[in-house]
């Protein structure tokens, strides 16, 4: 059984460079599959162009080790 971990990760790209911005609640075994599926995720690419700011955030997540083993996933998101 390998270790997963939710991960609530905040990231938002302030105003005036952008209005956007999101939550992401993941569930993955460590930051590069987090940072994996939330690219996957993001559809629109949207938040190409704040990529490494993405990776400082995963890092500063609130995160949560998880007592199943679970598949890996974005659980929930909130994006604008």
């Amino acid at each position: 059984m390998t270790q997963k971990f939710l991960y609530i990760v905040q990231h938002y790209v302030p105003f005036p460079s952008s209005e956007y911005g999101g939550i992401w609640n993941v569930v993955a075994e460590d930051d590069n599959e987090c940072f994996d599926l939330i690219v996957e995720n993001d559809s629109g690419n949207f938040y190409e162009k704040y990529y490494s700011d993405l990776k400082e955030n995963i890092l500063n997540a609130t995160t949560f080790a998880l007592a199943e083993d679970v598949e890996s996933a974005v659980v929930e998101s909130f994006t604008t």
